[in-house]
Protein backbone atom coordinates (compact mmCIF):
# COMPACT_ATOMS: atom_id res chain seq x y z
CA UNK A 1 0.00 0.00 0.00
CA UNK A 2 2.06 3.31 -1.15
CA UNK A 3 -0.67 5.24 1.14
CA UNK A 4 -1.61 4.12 4.77
CA UNK A 5 -5.00 3.66 4.80
CA UNK A 6 -6.71 6.80 6.88
CA UNK A 7 -8.92 4.03 8.40
CA UNK A 8 -6.40 1.91 10.09
CA UNK A 9 -4.21 4.98 10.99
CA UNK A 10 -7.50 6.27 13.07
CA UNK A 11 -8.03 2.95 14.42
CA UNK A 12 -4.44 2.29 15.57
CA UNK A 13 -4.07 6.23 17.43
CA UNK A 14 -7.38 5.32 18.99
CA UNK A 15 -5.57 2.26 20.47
CA UNK A 16 -2.68 4.47 21.48
CA UNK A 17 -4.88 6.72 22.67
CA UNK A 18 -6.52 4.46 24.75
CA UNK A 19 -3.41 2.76 26.05
CA UNK A 20 -6.40 -0.41 25.64
CA UNK A 21 -5.52 -3.74 24.16
CA UNK A 22 -8.71 -5.55 23.70
CA UNK A 23 -9.27 -4.18 20.13
CA UNK A 24 -8.64 -7.36 17.39
CA UNK A 25 -7.58 -7.49 14.03
CA UNK A 26 -6.37 -9.30 11.07
CA UNK A 27 -4.07 -8.02 8.74
CA UNK A 28 -2.63 -9.20 5.48
CA UNK A 29 0.78 -7.37 5.06
CA UNK A 30 3.57 -9.10 2.96
CA UNK A 31 1.64 -12.65 2.12
CA UNK A 32 1.29 -12.93 5.75
CA UNK A 33 -1.77 -13.25 7.53
CA UNK A 34 -1.81 -11.69 11.16
CA UNK A 35 -4.83 -12.17 13.86
CA UNK A 36 -4.78 -11.15 17.08
CA UNK A 37 -4.87 -7.92 19.58
CA UNK A 38 -3.59 -4.27 19.09
CA UNK A 39 -1.22 -2.87 22.17
CA UNK A 40 -0.23 0.81 22.25
CA UNK A 41 3.42 1.00 21.36
CA UNK A 42 4.44 1.81 24.85
CA UNK A 43 2.67 -1.60 26.26
CA UNK A 44 4.03 -3.37 23.33
CA UNK A 45 7.50 -2.11 23.83
CA UNK A 46 7.99 -2.82 27.74
CA UNK A 47 6.22 -5.93 27.36
CA UNK A 48 9.35 -7.16 24.64
CA UNK A 49 11.71 -5.58 27.19
CA UNK A 50 10.38 -7.86 29.77
CA UNK A 51 10.36 -10.57 27.18
CA UNK A 52 14.21 -10.26 26.25
CA UNK A 53 15.24 -9.25 29.96
CA UNK A 54 13.90 -12.65 30.89
CA UNK A 55 16.62 -15.02 28.50
CA UNK A 56 20.29 -15.15 29.63
CA UNK A 57 21.36 -14.39 25.29
CA UNK A 58 18.97 -11.57 24.59
CA UNK A 59 19.00 -9.84 28.04
CA UNK A 60 21.71 -7.00 26.21
CA UNK A 61 18.88 -6.16 23.71
CA UNK A 62 16.01 -5.37 26.46
CA UNK A 63 17.45 -0.98 26.61
CA UNK A 64 16.40 -0.96 22.84
CA UNK A 65 13.03 -1.19 23.59
CA UNK A 66 12.61 0.79 26.35
CA UNK A 67 12.92 3.75 24.09
CA UNK A 68 9.65 6.02 24.55
CA UNK A 69 7.93 5.73 21.32
CA UNK A 70 7.50 9.21 18.47
CA UNK A 71 5.36 11.15 18.29
CA UNK A 72 2.98 11.82 15.47
CA UNK A 73 0.59 9.39 13.67
CA UNK A 74 1.19 6.02 14.13
CA UNK A 75 3.05 4.08 11.47
CA UNK A 76 2.97 0.96 12.66
CA UNK A 77 0.66 -1.57 14.35
CA UNK A 78 1.74 -3.44 17.40
CA UNK A 79 0.34 -7.18 18.07
CA UNK A 80 0.30 -9.37 21.08
CA UNK A 81 -1.13 -12.01 21.54
CA UNK A 82 -0.99 -12.44 17.65
CA UNK A 83 -0.63 -15.53 15.24
CA UNK A 84 0.65 -15.78 11.53
CA UNK A 85 -1.72 -17.72 10.29
CA UNK A 86 -0.56 -20.75 8.27
CA UNK A 87 -2.68 -23.42 6.65
CA UNK A 88 -5.10 -24.96 9.71
CA UNK A 89 -2.66 -23.82 12.48
CA UNK A 90 -1.86 -20.06 14.48
CA UNK A 91 2.04 -19.98 14.57
CA UNK A 92 3.27 -19.87 17.75
CA UNK A 93 0.19 -21.42 18.95
CA UNK A 94 0.00 -19.05 22.11
CA UNK A 95 0.43 -15.82 20.52
CA UNK A 96 3.25 -13.47 19.84
CA UNK A 97 4.72 -10.15 19.81
CA UNK A 98 4.63 -8.34 15.98
CA UNK A 99 5.07 -4.88 14.47
CA UNK A 100 3.47 -4.24 11.44
CA UNK A 101 4.41 -0.88 9.24
CA UNK A 102 0.72 0.07 8.16
CA UNK A 103 1.97 1.14 5.16
CA UNK A 104 2.22 -2.50 4.32
CA UNK A 105 -0.94 -3.88 5.38
CA UNK A 106 -3.31 -4.78 2.07
CA UNK A 107 -6.20 -5.74 3.49
CA UNK A 108 -7.31 -6.15 7.04
CA UNK A 109 -10.60 -6.86 9.34
CA UNK A 110 -11.72 -5.87 12.97
CA UNK A 111 -12.21 -9.15 14.86
CA UNK A 112 -9.20 -12.32 15.43
CA UNK A 113 -9.35 -15.60 13.52
CA UNK A 114 -8.72 -18.98 14.40
CA UNK A 115 -9.11 -22.50 12.86
CA UNK A 116 -11.03 -24.99 14.49
CA UNK A 117 -11.58 -28.97 13.53
CA UNK A 118 -15.22 -28.93 14.70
Amino acid sequence: MSKPDELLVDVAALVESGQSTQMSLTVVTGGAVITGRLAPEAVWRQRVSEVLTDSDRLGEFAAVFVTPATNGPPTHLHFHVARILQGTVGIPETGGMYRVAIENVSAWTVGDFSYSDR
